[in-house]
């Protein structure tokens, strides 16, 4: 069976107050003709549809064409999870009645009760597809109190997943689960504040493939059948080295799998990166401003979003004016000499490259002169945990 596994595609996204509509329908446009090409069983969206709960219009629009396109007009099925950007209610509003069209939508967990199977010559696929759900969600949906932490919620969902499966079918996972040692990027919400949000790899076996959603780096996670898609987009400059693909992977049949995995009817999997190319790179250039200024005028790539990085020492004037007569998508400017380090000499975290909490944490320290403290880091990490459940599901 051939699947295209994507993930995180946040429609709605702003990048440095720019919205990213025209950029991610452009990069979706190549999603869409890749599985006219390719013809896979189904497309496997593993969560963040969108950036926030309430997402702009633009961006509702945008995945209502892109579901058409491929459930209607190329006729393929869609398996899509909600992650935690999205509104778990709003994501699996209607699943029922859609799902009779091949677009399977799995917003809230007793939604993943359901099993979603599909065929091809070698029998049956079972798809179990587990959306993102806080500890407090799952210990009401599963009865079970002593869920505290994203691992306790990916593993009551997984048992129960196994315990229903037929142990002959073949058994793909969607989840939106950070897993540990999987690398991150600067440009994800943390998926729990105040509670452990790292899941074992162990935790999720049992399956053919598992396709992960969360982290924006495409890679393999203990296993090559253990995957992140990574997201659409670069959505932040510390990600401006890193490519972007979907994932066209290939299920064998039971028992094919070579070694003792196929001895325990595991599948042979085969996957193959599909890179995207985005309408606008998203770029870091360095060099003095005068520098910049010359190498934009003739640079072919100059309409790509920039983040330029300064060397000049001495003051400069309305260097961000200045620099969009060369690069017109100039978003931002650092500053290295003056940005790296505070008065006493010491290395300072950035707003955006470490958590709200730590980010308080070393303020803390800055203004009083002494730590932030277990006691203190936990109830404001409890705070902010609060606060995120609630902003996911708040109006922009």
């Amino acid at each position: 069976m051939r699947l295209i596994h994507t993930a995180d595609w946040h429609l709605g996204r702003l990048f440095h107050n720019v919205h990213l509509t025209r950029d991610q329908e452009h990069v979706l446009e190549q999603l869409v003709t890749l599985a006219a090409e390719v013809r896979p069983a189904a497309v496997l969206v593993a969560g963040d549809l969108y950036d926030r709960a309430v997402p702009p219009t633009e961006a509702v629009e945008l995945l209502d064409h892109v579901f058409t396109q491929l459930v209607d007009r190329l006729a393929i099925p869609v398996i899509a999870i909600a992650g935690n950007h999205d509104s778990a209610v709003r994501v699996g509003f209607g699943a029922a009645l859609l799902r009779e069209r091949g677009l399977h939508l799995v917003g809230e967990l007793p939604q993943a009760a359901s099993p979603i199977v599909l065929r091809d010559e070698h029998g049956p696929v079972r798809f179990t597809a587990l959306p993102f759900a806080d500890p407090a969600e799952a210990r009401h949906e599963y009865a079970d109190e002593a869920i505290h932490d994203q691992q306790a919620v990916m593993t009551a969902g997984v048992q129960r997943a196994l315990a229903a499966a037929d142990p002959h079918d073949r058994h793909v996972l969607l989840g939106h689960v950070f897993v540990a040692g999987g690398l991150e990027s600067e440009s994800e919400r943390p998926l729990s504040v105040g509670g452990a949000q790292q899941v074992p790899v162990s935790t999720l076996a049992g399956f053919d493939y598992v396709a992960l959603g969360h982290l924006h780096r495409p890679q393999v996670c203990g296993a090559e059948t253990v995957r992140y898609a990574g997201s659409l987009l670069k959505y932040s400059f510390a990600e401006h080295a890193h490519p972007k693909s979907v994932c066209v992977v290939d299920i064998g049949q039971r028992g094919s799998a070579e070694g003792e995995a196929g001895h325990a009817g595991r599948a042979a999997v085969s996957v193959e990166t599909v890179a995207l190319s985005p309408r606008r790179d998203v770029r870091r250039v360095q060099g003095t401003l005068a520098e910049l200024l010359e190498l934009g005028a003739s640079d072919p790539r100059r309409d790509d979003y920039v983040l330029a990085s300064l060397t000049d020492t001495g003051a400069l004037f309305d260097p961000i004016g200045r620099l969009r007569a060369a690069y017109p998508n100039a978003l931002a400017i650092e500053r290295p000499a003056y940005e790296r380090t505070g008065p006493d000499g010491q290395d300072r975290p950035r707003p955006g490259s470490v958590s709200d909490v730590d980010l308080f944490a070393a303020f803390f320290e800055y203004v009083t002169a002494e730590e932030l403290g277990q006691a203190r880091h936990a109830a404001l990490a409890a705070v902010a945990d609060g606060l995120e459940r609630r902003r996911r599901e708040a109006a922009p």
